[in-house]
């Protein structure tokens, strides 16, 4: 599959589907599936953040992990890659990929961390 997203590579979103799989067969089980993220993404001239750990596969424009639009209030949840890609901040810049983001805990943790924070803190 090939990434129409600008912030996402081949590979990412090949990894982000096996993760949506991964939880779907976990929710199946009635089990939790609590992975790393695999990508954090953010404005760089805003104070959005995100921390995607899967794509939906039946609706690949749709990724799950932790959100924190810069409001104080980080949450988990679903959110429309379209809608991600037309975000631009207040100097009219695109979301970007942090490279050098690697995860060094579980989503629920960082989203722990966040909420008690108010901010997502990886």
């Amino acid at each position: 599959m090939t990434s129409s997203y600008s912030f996402l590579s081949d590979k990412q979103v090949q990894l982000l589907m096996a993760n949506g799989r991964l939880s779907r067969a976990f929710q199946e089980r009635d089990e939790l599936f609590d992975p790393q993220p695999l990508v954090k993404l953010f404005t760089p001239d805003a104070g959005a953040t995100w921390l995607l750990t899967e794509i939906d596969p039946d609706t690949p424009s749709m990724a799950f992990g932790l959100a924190d639009l810069g409001l104080g209030c980080p949450e988990m949840g679903f959110f429309c890659l379209d809608e991600l890609a037309e975000i631009r901040g207040p100097l009219r810049l695109p979301i970007e990929q942090d490279a050098g983001f690697r995860a060094t805990q579980t989503v629920s943790a960082y989203a722990a961390t966040a909420r008690a924070a108010g901010r997502i803190q990886a």
